[in-house]
């Protein structure tokens, strides 16, 4: 009688998702050669009246989608078409609109899989460093050596050439992303004068954390729009609009040493931390911004929209109002923009934070492309890395990409059990003696959004992932 019951439900269960699945887009003009026909040659047509732009930029934007590996790409593109109520698989993102593409190789010179800190300097310096290290060589494992094994990156060629240059992450600013765009430290995690991870030690031998390493040394850059106020603020300092004290032990409040500085040198500027500030910035206003929104990491986009009232610009949002205050300089600009919430929302094995994430990001390089011009700006999408973070299993078109898996085959498991489209190889969501699932899963529960999805092995963090990234060019 148990089993019966147990029967009965698997199949309903079944019979409603089908059900739900029918309610997806008809697909039958499909099924016609001729379309297929004519897709191939429009495309053809457009790569053969390609003009080629052999000019120099004047502006170059670099778009890094943290941890934003192929298979991201691909679940990434059919939720951004599902959420238009469309099937998914057949949407275009916009950087995959882009003309040029190339796959990159990601390691680091002592790691097989490579992490954030280490394929920053990659990209920004044209160097290849250790795992963890920042804006330093592979001679660099410790202080004294990378005071001796410094790297340049593109934004300091940019504003060295006469540019403006900016940085906007949805991460902390001293995270290792867009830390390499400024800073040299041989660990990543250097962030601030925190006591754990730098330590009085360090200064002493002549480092600085990165924090530091910002306001001394780069406040020439134009543009900030980021989170991370902790690492600016010591443990006597209360946060702006909170009661959060920062993490510094060494009693400096770095926000107000970089507002002294700007005054000292007779400088337009203005320190945000609040999205009313941001929404009255207004281009040729300042000449250096601070923006600094979250006292730790910016929210992911599911919960940004979520949040009565909004408390935080969209990663679209600032990404157009840099454009526009940068596009100010004569000489043009360098812009720096991360989806780095997208690696985050990976590594809790939380594919529905991450695709969300995707999304905005793939939204704010339209923005960009509609702001600029092919003719004077180079544009870059690419990524650092990526995850093990899978998708597969025969789902029939439309199948809902964060749902369970419906296709021609077999619904269940070995186990008789359902399952997802979409998985990790390892991550929270894996194998554990005691949560061994018994029980069917349903859309209802795989597309919450703080449902995490399966994997094979038990890590309190999901790892980065071992393949190819995908960069994608216009001009």
């Amino acid at each position: 009688m148990h089993q019966s019951k147990n029967i009965f439900f698997c199949l309903c269960m079944l019979i409603l998702s089908f059900l739900q699945v029918g309610c997806s887009k008809d697909w039958s003009s499909d099924i016609h050669p001729q379309k297929w026909n004519k897709v191939a040659e429009e495309k053809l047509d457009q790569i053969l009246n390609r003009k080629l732009n052999g000019k120099i930029a004047k502006n170059v934007i670099l778009f890094l989608g943290d941890g934003m590996g192929i298979s991201t790409v691909t679940a990434g593109r059919i939720r951004k078409g599902q959420l238009k109520n469309n099937n998914g698989e057949e949407e275009i993102t916009y950087m995959e609109s882009l003309p040029h593409v190339a796959l990159s190789k990601t390691y680091n010179i002592d790691a097989q899989t490579a992490d954030s800190a280490g394929t920053a300097t990659a990209y920004l310096t044209g160097v290849k460093t250790r795992f963890g290290a920042i804006g330093v060589d592979g001679r660099a494992f410790d202080c004294p050596t990378s005071l001796k094994s410094k790297t340049e990156s593109i934004l300091k060629w940019a504003h060295f050439a006469g540019k403006s240059t900016g940085i906007v992450t949805t991460t902390r600013i001293t995270h290792a992303s867009p830390a390499a765009t400024y800073s040299n430290s041989f660990d990543r995690d250097m962030e601030s004068f925190d006591g754990i991870n730098f330590k009085q030690e360090h200064l002493d031998q002549g480092c600085k954390d990165i924090a530091a390493q910002l306001i001394e040394e780069n406040s020439f850059i134009n543009l900030i729009f980021a989170g991370g106020r902790k690492k600016f603020l010591s443990s006597n300092h209360t946060d702006y609009g909170s009661k959060l004290k920062g993490d510094r032990i060494d009693g400096r409040n770095l926000i107000e040493e970089w507002h002294e500085k700007m005054k000292k040198q007779n400088l337009k500027h203005k320190f945000l931390w609040n999205i009313s500030d941001f929404n009255n910035l207004k281009s040729g206003q300042y000449s250096h911004i601070l923006g600094l929104l979250n006292f730790d990491h910016m929210d992911y986009e599911t919960d940004r929209i979520n949040k009565i009232p909004i408390e935080e610009p969209s990663i679209i949002d600032m990404t157009a109002k840099a454009i526009e205050i940068l596009s100010t300089n004569p000489n043009g600009f360098f812009l720096m923009v991360e989806g780095g919430k997208i690696d985050h929302g990976h590594h809790s094995s939380n594919a529905q934070l991450a695709l969300n994430d995707f999304v905005v990001f793939d939204e704010a390089v339209g923005q960009a492309l509609h702001l600029t011009s092919s003719e004077d700006t180079l544009m870059i999408v690419t990524a650092d890395h990526s995850h093990v973070f899978t998708m597969g299993g025969y789902s029939i078109r439309g199948n809902s990409i964060l749902g369970i898996n419906l296709n021609h085959v077999s619904n269940v498991s070995g186990l008789n059990l359902t399952y997802t489209s979409l998985l990790y190889g390892n991550g929270p969501g894996g194998i554990k003696p005691e949560s061994v699932r018994q029980t069917n899963l349903t859309n209802l529960k795989t597309e919450h959004k703080s449902y995490i999805q399966e994997s094979a092995i038990y890590l309190k963090s999901e790892t980065h992932g071992l393949k190819q990234i995908c960069s994608c060019l216009k001009n």
